[in-house]
C-alpha cells in the first residue's frame, strides 16, 4: 500500500511537471569584419566593423506552458558592439528588447515592454536590410523606415497574431508615458503578411511623435538609436517576394513623411541645414536571391529614394540617391557563415540650407558616416556565427 502511495506520488508530479513545462533559450547574432569606405567623414576608411551585415545582440526568450494552448513568454535583448563589447550606441541593458506576455496557440500574443514595431515585423523581412537577407549596409538611407532595425520602441504593448493559413495580423501602441502629453513622444504601428507557398506579401505602417531624441526626451516611446530626430514621423508600405527553386525576387516600396526635423544623420555623423526642415522619402527597393548550392549564396538589391525637402524658404529640393548592393554568402554549418559585400550610392539633388543657400545632398550608405561627395562605395569581408 505504501509503495502504491510513493508511486502514485511520483507520477503526479512527473503529471505536474509535464503540465507546467518551461524552457528558457539563449541566443544570439555575432557579425565581425574588416570594412572598408572610399569616403566617410571626408576621408578613407579601413575598419574592423561590428554589425556591418547584421546586429550584434545576445538575448534570453523563456516560456511556461499554463495549459489549454496557453503560454507565458518572455524576451531580453541587448545589442552590443563586438570590437569593444560595449552596449550598443552606449545604452544599456536591454536595449534592443525586453518585454513579457501571454500567447495563446489559437488567438495570439499579447506583450508589454520594448519591443520592435508591426512594419519592421511583417513589411522589413521582404528588404535586403531586413531580418529575411540582414545586410545593415543595404539599409535605405538614414535608415528611414527602420528595416535594418536601427532603433525598437519603449513602453509598447503589442499584438501579434496566430497564423490563419499563412495569413498574420499586428499592432502596436508605445505609450509617452508622460503625466502632462498623452500624445508627445507615443508610438504606433500596424502590419500584415501572408505566406502562400512560394509568394510572401506584406504591408506595414508606423508613426512616431517626437522621435529620436526629438526635444531631448527619452521618457516616452522614442529611443535614442534613431538617426532620425524629428516633430512627426510616418512610414508606411508594401512588398512581395516570389521563390521559384534556388531563386527568390522580390520588391518593396516604402514611405517616409519625416516633419519637423531637428538632426539627421548616419554612422553617428549627422548632416547640417536641415533643422526645421521636412523631408519625404519613397524608396523603390528591388532583390534577389539565388543558391548555387545549399551553402553558397548570391544577393543582390537596388533602392532608388526619391526624396522631396520642404520649409527652406528658398523653394522646395528634391534629393536622390541610388544605391546597389551585391553580395555573396558561405555557409560553413547552419550556424556559421562568412561574407563578402559590396555597396555603390550616388546622391543627387540638394538636401540642407546653410547660409541662406541649398546645400548639395551627399552619399549616405547605412550605417557608415556620410560622403563629403555624392559618391560612396563601401565593401565587407567578415564572419557571422548564431547560436
Amino acid at each position: 500500500m505504501k509503495k502504491t502511495l510513493i508511486l502514485a506520488g511520483v507520477l503526479g508530479a512527473f503529471a505536474m511537471s509535464a503540465h507546467a513545462q518551461s524552457s528558457v533559450t539563449l541566443y544570439g547574432s555575432l557579425d565581425a569584419g574588416i570594412v572598408y569606405a572610399n569616403n566617410a567623414g571626408g576621408h578613407s576608411l579601413w575598419a574592423q566593423g561590428s554589425g556591418a551585415m547584421s546586429n550584434n545582440y545576445f538575448g534570453l526568450k523563456g516560456a511556461e506552458d499554463l495549459g489549454g494552448g496557453l503560454k507565458a513568454i518572455f524576451t531580453l535583448e541587448s545589442g552590443f558592439n563586438l570590437n569593444n563589447g560595449g552596449y550598443k550606441n552606449g545604452d544599456n541593458g536591454f536595449n534592443r528588447q525586453a518585454f513579457v506576455g501571454l500567447q495563446s496557440d489559437q488567438y495570439g500574443a499579447l506583450t508589454l515592454g520594448r519591443q520592435y514595431d508591426s512594419m519592421n515585423q511583417y513589411l522589413a523581412p521582404l528588404s535586403e536590410a531586413g531580418l529575411g537577407f540582414g545586410n545593415n549596409l543595404a539599409g535605405h538611407p538614414f535608415d528611414n523606415d527602420n528595416f535594418a532595425q536601427s532603433f525598437s520602441t519603449k513602453n509598447a504593448v503589442k499584438y501579434s497574431s496566430a497564423n490563419y493559413a499563412g495569413f498574420q495580423f499586428g499592432g502596436m501602441y508605445g505609450f509617452s508615458n508622460e503625466a502632462d502629453g498623452f500624445a508627445n513622444s507615443r508610438a504606433w504601428s500596424a502590419g500584415a503578411s501572408y505566406n502562400n507557398g512560394p509568394l510572401n506579401v506584406a504591408a506595414g505602417y508606423l508613426q512616431l511623435n517626437n522621435s529620436g531624441n526629438y526635444g531631448g526626451n527619452l521618457n516616452g516611446a522614442a529611443s535614442a538609436d534613431q538617426n532620425i530626430s524629428a516633430r512627426l514621423q510616418r512610414s508606411f508600405g508594401v512588398g512581395a517576394n516570389y521563390t521559384y527553386g534556388p531563386a527568390q525576387v522580390g520588391f518593396v516600396w516604402s514611405h517616409s513623411q519625416i516633419d519637423g526635423l531637428q538632426s539627421l544623420g548616419s554612422g553617428g555623423m549627422n548632416l547640417a541645414g536641415i533643422s526645421g526642415l521636412n523631408l519625404h522619402l519613397d524608396n523603390y527597393e528591388i532583390n534577389g536571391a539565388y543558391h548555387l548550392t545549399p551553402a553558397l549564396a548570391f544577393v543582390g538589391s537596388y533602392t532608388f529614394t526619391d526624396g522631396t525637402v520642404t520649409g527652406t524658404g528658398t523653394g522646395d529640393q528634391s534629393p536622390k540617391w541610388h544605391t546597389v548592393v551585391l553580395g555573396t554568402d558561405y555557409s560553413l554549418s547552419k550556424r556559421t557563415d562568412v561574407y563578402l559585400a559590396g555597396v555603390y550610392q550616388h546622391a543627387s539633388g540638394s538636401l540642407g540650407v546653410q547660409n541662406g543657400a541649398a546645400v548639395a545632398n551627399v552619399a549616405a550608405i547605412n550605417t557608415l558616416s556620410p560622403s563629403t561627395t555624392n559618391n560612396q562605395v563601401a565593401a565587407t569581408i567578415g564572419l557571422r556565427h548564431r547560436f
